[in-house]
C-alpha cells in the first residue's frame, strides 16, 4: 500500500510539474501558484463539507498551517527555475529535498532500512539524479537556477514531512489539506500583492481573457498537487516514511517523460539510464515493504 500511493505521489508530482513550468513561462509564478492554489481550496472546501472533515479541527492543524506558509515560497522559487533552466535538470534537483527531509524524519524516529531497502533507495536517487541528464560538458545550469531550485527542495520536504504530521484519519487529511491551501493563498497572494504595487503585472499579456483561459490548466497544477500531498501523507502514514519518500520523489521521471510527449524533448542516453535505475530502485523497495 505504501509503495502503490507513493508511485501515485511521483506521478501526480511530475505531471503538476510539467503543467506548472509551462503555464510559467507565459504567467508570472505567483499568478500560477495563487489561482492554482485557489482552484485547489475551492475543491477541497467542497470536500471538507460534504465529508464532515471540520469535525477533526485540532492542534495537529498547526502542521498544516507551517505547510501553507513554506509551500507558496517553494513553490515560487521551483517554477521559477523550470522556467529559468531545463526541467530536466530542475526537476531531479529539486527531487532531493523531498528524499532528503523526510529520510532525516524517519531515521530520527527510528526507522531503519534493511539492506535491499537500503540498496533500492541509493539505487532510485542516483536515477533521480541521472534522469535529469547532468551536463557534464557543454553550457552550465545558471547560478541563480540552482539557488531557486535548491531552496524549493528544502521546502518541498518540509511541507512533506508537516503534512504527513498534520492528521491520521482520510477527513482528517482533507481538512489539513483544506488549511494548507488557504495559507498558500494568502502568502502567496500577498506576494503577489506586493509585486504588482513594485510594477510587476499580475495577469498575461492579453489581460483576464488570457488567464480565462489557462484556467483549466491551473485548476489540473493546483488539483494534482493537492492528490500529490494526500496520496503522501497517506504513504506516510501506513508504512516507513524512508521508502514513502524515496518513491515519492521519483517525479522528475514523469516530468522528463511528460516534455518528451508533449514537447518532444529527446532523452539523451545517460537520462534513459537514470530513468531505468530508478525504475530498479523503485522496485527493490516495494518488494521490501
Amino acid at each position: 500500500m505504501t509503495a502503490a500511493f507513493a508511485l501515485a505521489t511521483s506521478l501526480l508530482w511530475g505531471l503538476a510539474d510539467f503543467g506548472g513550468g509551462l503555464l510559467t513561462r507565459r504567467l508570472h509564478a505567483l499568478t500560477v501558484v495563487v489561482v492554482s492554489q485557489t482552484l485547489a481550496a475551492l475543491a477541497l472546501g467542497g470536500i471538507v463539507l460534504a465529508t464532515g472533515g471540520w469535525r477533526e479541527a485540532g492542534p495537529q492543524l498547526w502542521f498544516a498551517v507551517a505547510a501553507g506558509v513554506v509551500g507558496p515560497a517553494a513553490m515560487l522559487c521551483f517554477y521559477r527555475a523550470l522556467a529559468l533552466g531545463p526541467m530536466g535538470v530542475v526537476s531531479p534537483l529539486g527531487s532531493l529535498g523531498t528524499v532528503l527531509v523526510p529520510l532525516g524524519v524517519g531515521v530520527l524516529a527510528g526507522e531503519r532500512p534493511g539492506l535491499l531497502q537500503a540498496a533500492g533507495m541509493v539505487v532510485a536517487v542516483v536515477g533521480i539524479l541521472l534522469a535529469g541528464g547532468p551536463r557534464l560538458g557543454g553550457a552550465s545550469v545558471e547560478r541563480r537556477t540552482i539557488v531557486l531550485t535548491v531552496v524549493s527542495a528544502l521546502g518541498f520536504g518540509a511541507v512533506m514531512a508537516l503534512i504527513a504530521e498534520a492528521s491520521s484519519t482520510v477527513t482528517g487529511l482533507f481538512l489539513a489539506l483544506f488549511v494548507q491551501r488557504l495559507c498558500n493563498v494568502a502568502v502567496g497572494g500577498a506576494a503577489l500583492y506586493a509585486t504588482v504595487r513594485r510594477g510587476t503585472p499580475a495577469l498575461p499579456e492579453g489581460g483576464l481573457p488570457a488567464l480565462r483561459g489557462s484556467l483549466p490548466a491551473l485548476a489540473f497544477v493546483g488539483i494534482a498537487d493537492v492528490a500529490a500531498n494526500g496520496t503522501y501523507a497517506v504513504a506516510a502514514q501506513h508504512g516507513p516514511v524512508t521508502m514513502a519518500a524515496v518513491l515519492a520523489s521519483l517525479y522528475p521521471v514523469f516530468t522528463a517523460l511528460a516534455a518528451l510527449g508533449v514537447l518532444k524533448e529527446r532523452l539523451r542516453a545517460v537520462q534513459t539510464a537514470g530513468a531505468s535505475l530508478a525504475l530498479v530502485g523503485s522496485i527493490l523497495l516495494a518488494s521490501h515493504g
